[in-house]
């Protein structure tokens, strides 16, 4: 047996074997994050795996049953994560364990509930340590238009945008408003004011976080992810209104990122869709993780297309397959293929910082106390109707949903936001107020 699973083992016998199982999960965690572990795995009735230096290992004298991992789900989800894994059988969300921020996937398997721990590193790392092109600095210079940080899953994008945002923090007195999916690095304000919300927690929807958002004073916008019509039409909204947005999507170049955006609308939108695209698009970085054999670690591999002239003009034309001619041309202008990105940047770069020294967990800086307002109970509901203007004068309706928040009174349209927001609740006054009282009673 390895020495790593024997001195968890004596760590764990210091806390009796009767104590709660949320104990003993946060003894693992604060454990995992002395030792540097990136992640941990649970399932019933078989031993506690956990992952180091990119291996698995297992701890035979660490085992829970079946009952404990259902105990443990559902102490540590809140209602709504615990409706949403009866509904899809799995769940994603972000936590933190005594100062530690954890990301925690619950899903199903053949035996029963696992729990997949993430242990994130407390501190965002600066661009200047993640291997980056240090020319990605210049985004936190920019005060209006579009920044899409595009890759595939698990290659980066999360941390790239936290740490420009975080420099952006340093640097910049700016009003920054996340809406993320779920909140991973916590921020805490220094020369910026910052304020994030959570789809789900804070926000039902990006829909309505981005219907609010231009109305809570932001300079900076960041959007976790874009996937719908209405996040991207609403996105593409707030850039061209004069705000700084960041956010990510799912494409493997930049010819691709575009033609994504575009073609979520219908083949009647997509001419107005591409104006849009070019006149707020400032920056497309497409990012990809490589093993890079003479470091033996992976080094991210960067394609960047800036919003120049030229660019806007393809884009607006719909030539969207002369953009990669344009960033083997654009040299100057600060553009890079992956190709030349390789050659140039990488392959002449010196030393790279092990990604360890990054991602190493440890106790978050963020010391803000998570609250959740004795106002917001899921015994007060409203119904929140999304109606898109659609194409061509026609209109097409959304989603109408409940949202566990207070009651508001009156309708209240938003006209210069190109998109309708009516609130409708029939509770009066009084039976709110008889509401509140009756849950402060209990």
């Amino acid at each position: 047996m390895k020495e790593t699973n024997v001195t968890i083992f004596t760590e764990l016998h210091m806390s009796s074997k009767k104590d709660s199982v949320v104990k003993r999960f946060n003894d693992l965690i604060l454990i995992g994050v002395r030792k540097g572990f990136s992640d941990l795995h649970f399932t019933g009735g078989q031993f506690l795996a956990f992952r180091k230096d990119g291996i698995i290992y297992f701890d035979k004298t660490v085992r829970w049953n079946h009952k404990e991992i259902d105990t443990l789900v559902i102490n540590i989800l809140n209602p709504r994560h615990l409706q949403v894994l009866r509904q899809r059988w799995s769940v994603d969300f972000s936590m933190s364990v005594s100062h530690v921020r954890i990301r925690v996937n619950v899903f199903n398997t053949t035996r029963g509930l696992s729990l997949a721990v993430r242990l994130l590193p407390g501190t965002i790392p600066p661009i200047s340590r993640l291997n980056l092109h240090p020319s990605l600095q210049q985004i936190c210079e920019i005060k209006a238009g579009l920044v899409l940080i595009c890759g595939s899953t698990g290659c980066g994008k999360t941390t790239t945008i936290a740490a420009i945002i975080d420099e952006i923090n340093r640097t910049r007195s700016a009003h920054i408003i996340t809406l993320e999916d779920p909140i991973e690095f916590r921020f805490l304000s220094k020369k910026s004011f910052i304020e994030q919300r959570e789809l789900g927690t804070h926000i039902p929807s990006f829909q309505q976080g981005l219907l609010d958002v231009l109305r809570e004073d932001p300079d900076v916008i960041v959007i976790g992810e874009l996937r719908e019509p209405e996040t991207i039409r609403l996105t593409l909204n707030a850039a061209e209104s004069g705000h700084l947005v960041i956010a990510s999507l799912h494409a493997t170049n930049s010819e691709d990122a575009i033609y994504r955006i575009n073609n979520s609308f219908p083949p009647e939108a997509q001419e107005e869709i591409r104006f849009q695209i070019a006149s707020t698009l400032s920056w497309v970085v497409i990012q990809q993780l490589v093993y890079l054999e003479r470091v033996m670690f992976r080094v991210p591999i960067l394609s960047i297309l800036k919003g120049t002239q030229s660019v806007k003009g393809v884009i607006r034309e719909g030539k969207l397959p002369q953009i990669e001619n344009i960033i083997h041309t654009g040299k100057n202008e600060g553009m890079f293929t992956m190709e030349r990105y390789l050659k140039e940047y990488i392959n002449e770069r010196a030393s790279f910082i092990h990604p360890s020294q990054n991602f190493m967990p440890s106790e978050e800086s963020a010391s803000d106390i998570i609250y959740t307002s004795t106002l917001l109970t899921r015994d007060i509901t409203q119904n929140v109707v999304y109606s898109t203007p659609a194409y061509n004068g026609q209109v097409r309706l959304g989603h109408q949903k409940q949202v566990h928040q207070i009651p508001i009174s009156k309708d209240d349209t938003h006209d210069d936001l190109d998109q309708d927001y009516t609130i409708v609740d029939d509770t009066n006054l009084e039976e709110l107020i008889a509401q509140i009282e009756q849950l402060e009673d209990t």
